[in-house]
């Protein structure tokens, strides 16, 4: 199976994950169906805004579980905690911390979600994150928003990986 991997920034403070629009997510989930058409995999890396979509756009169409494989930096529980925390930071609102982790739980419940070993939630552990989707990855959908750092971080480490990148760039 080939697996696709999507992409947006989920860094603490400039991440495209707290920046997204209607056009990006209806991009995410068409190119998500598409891949499923296919019959490929998705890889992600389990975050609000784009790995959010394109999960929940998965669990709609309703796939085979060999298809889906979300990747976080730690367990759940820690995952949880962070995103919990943000949303008391104000950085989120607390919905869309409770709409992620009820989706991360349904996935762990389908037995695709693979939890990471940080301890901590900071930027090396997503950028650890990120080289796990890119370690399985055979293609890669990147959202690029504002530029941000983490996505720039994931393309770089797919071209050099070899692997086919296509890019969809946004200002917001």
């Amino acid at each position: 199976m080939k697996w696709t991997a999507i992409c947006s920034a989920t860094q603490a403070n400039a991440g495209s994950w707290r920046h997204t629009n209607f056009d990006i997510e209806s991009q995410v989930r068409e190119e998500v169906r598409s891949l499923i058409a296919l019959g490929n995999g998705l890889v992600s890396g389990g975050a609000l805004g784009v790995d959010f979509f394109g999960t929940d756009e998965v669990l709609k169409v309703g796939i085979d579980t060999s298809q889906l494989k979300i990747i976080i930096p730690s367990a759940l529980e820690i995952y949880s905690a962070h995103y919990l925390n943000r949303a008391s930071e104000g950085v989120i609102n607390r919905g869309q911390a409770e709409d992620l982790i009820f989706q991360l739980e349904t996935v762990r419940s389908m037995g695709c979600l693979v939890e990471g070993t940080a301890q901590i939630i900071d930027k090396e552990a997503y950028f650890n994150r990120i080289t796990q989707i890119i370690d399985i990855a055979d293609e890669l959908i990147a959202f690029h928003v504002n530029n941000t750092e983490g996505t720039q971080d994931t393309i770089e480490k797919a071209r050099k990986k070899g692997i086919e990148v296509k890019l969809f760039s946004y200002r917001i």
